[in-house]
């Protein structure tokens, strides 16, 4: 990043333009760079990578923060960073994407399943430096303000030294218990899984629909090298993602299989 000007800072998130944690976070970027919003006008927790392609894409400029370029998107998460990259700034160099805070833990399996997370993702897919941070607490009101720290220090660090090609760091940070928190670990995503049900219901027209439930299940067995361990001691998890989904350790076995 050149030091002659302000780095150039996207953020977005999944849980909504309005939503208490990107407020946190476009306070928090704006002391390291100019910022650039581009939201969702809804919340799209869950999505994923989903991207809209059957329909079209809406464009708003807001004016919900101060002294910040904003818009509000129809769309997905990764939606807001492809026309972000691709028409909102097509004609400027994107230091850094942030996304979040999200309102809920995106450590593990969830990873997978989430829209803060695609969305960082989304922008290392374009070659630019990527951080998704969620706090585990769903609250509409949860505190963020005991992570302000750490999310500054874990952002100017990225910022300093850079993230490998093609990475997105995954942050999870503890819900405030009203201690402090112990500190920073750099780990690996847990070995874990939901284990879901669905439970049937009948609505008030008596029509049969469907509610997902599940429980959290962790099957690591090193446990101490993973962001859930770092998360239960009260640390914040950093795990380096990409989207290469190529399961390298399986080639050689399959590699063995009568496929011609």
């Amino acid at each position: 990043m050149s030091i002659n000007k302000r780095p150039l800072i996207l953020v977005t998130n999944d849980d909504g333009i309005t939503s208490l944690g990107i407020k946190t976070l476009v306070e928090l970027m704006t002391q390291l760079g100019e910022v650039v919003v581009v939201a969702p006008n809804s919340p799209q927790s869950g999505m994923g990578h989903a991207i809209t392609v059957g329909e079209p894409l809406r464009l708003y400029k807001t004016d919900i923060f101060e002294n910040v370029d904003e818009y509000e998107c129809s769309g997905t998460p990764v939606d807001c960073v492809k026309l972000a990259r691709h028409y909102v700034l097509k004609e400027r160099h994107i230091d850094l994407v942030v996304s979040g805070i999200n309102h809920g833990s995106n450590s593990s399996i969830n990873v997978l399943y989430s829209g803060t997370m695609s969305a960082a993702i989304e922008g290392a897919v374009e070659g630019i430096p990527a951080i998704g941070f969620s706090l585990c607490d769903f609250k509409e009101d949860a505190y963020f303000d005991h992570a302000r720290e750490a999310i500054l220090q874990i952002t100017k660090q990225a910022m300093l030294h850079g993230i490998p090609a093609g990475t997105a760091l995954n942050v999870n940070i503890p819900a405030y218990d009203g201690k402090p928190l112990n500190g920073i670990k750099v780990c690996r995503q847990a070995d874990a899984k939901w284990g879901e049900s669905f439970e049937q219901r009948t609505d008030p027209q008596g029509r049969n629909y469907f509610w997902m439930t599940g429980e959290f299940m962790n099957l690591d067995a090193e446990k101490e090298s993973t962001d859930e361990w770092a998360l239960e001691n009260g640390y914040i998890s950093v795990v380096p993602c990409h989207f290469d989904l190529t399961a390298y350790k399986a080639i050689s076995s399959l590699s063995r299989w009568d496929l011609n």
